[in-house]
C-alpha cells in the first residue's frame, strides 16, 4: 500500500451509484448483496459511497451477483472517453456527450417502478399521465 490518503474520482462516485442503482433494481439489501459477494454489509456501503474503490476482481463479482454486464457501471460515465482514429487506435481522448435518457440514474428508476406497477391499467394510467404533461396526444 502506499500510504496516500484515497480520494475517490468521479468515476469511483459514478460506479458506487451504479452499484448501489443496480441493487435497489433487483431489490436486494446491502446486506444480501454482501452475502452474495462474500464481504460486509459495511463494504457494500464503501463501494456504493466511494469510500473505498472497487478493484477489477470485485467488480467482476459484482456484475455476477448483480446479473448485469461490466459495462453497466460504466454507462453514462461522466468525464472523457477514448476517441479512435481510423486505424481503430485510439488517438485521442474527447468528451463525451450523453444524450441518452438511459444512461441516466433516473430513468432507470422510473422504469424500473413502473414495471413494478400491480397491473396493466396502472401502468396505462401512468403512461397518460406522462403523454398529458408533454403535451403529446393520447
Amino acid at each position: 500500500m502506499s500510504g496516500k490518503p484515497f480520494h475517490p474520482t468521479a468515476v469511483d462516485e459514478h460506479i458506487g451509484q451504479r452499484v448501489q442503482l443496480r441493487r435497489v433494481m433487483m431489490g436486494l439489501s446491502q446486506k444480501d448483496l454482501a452475502q452474495i459477494c462474500g464481504v460486509t454489509f459495511q463494504q457494500i456501503q464503501k463501494y456504493e459511497s466511494a469510500g473505498n474503490r472497487i478493484s477489477a476482481s470485485r467488480l467482476f463479482e459484482l456484475s455476477t451477483a448483480l446479473e448485469t454486464p461490466i459495462s453497466f457501471f460504466f454507462s453514462g460515465l461522466p468525464g472523457y472517453m477514448p476517441e479512435p482514429n481510423r486505424s481503430g487506435r485510439v488517438q485521442r481522448v474527447s468528451d463525451q456527450k450523453s444524450n441518452d435518457p438511459l444512461s441516466k440514474n433516473e430513468s432507470l428508476q422510473l422504469i424500473n417502478l413502473y414495471w413494478k406497477l400491480p397491473n396493466d391499467e396502472q401502468r396505462k394510467t401512468i403512461m397518460k399521465m406522462l403523454k398529458a404533461l408533454n403535451g403529446i396526444e393520447q
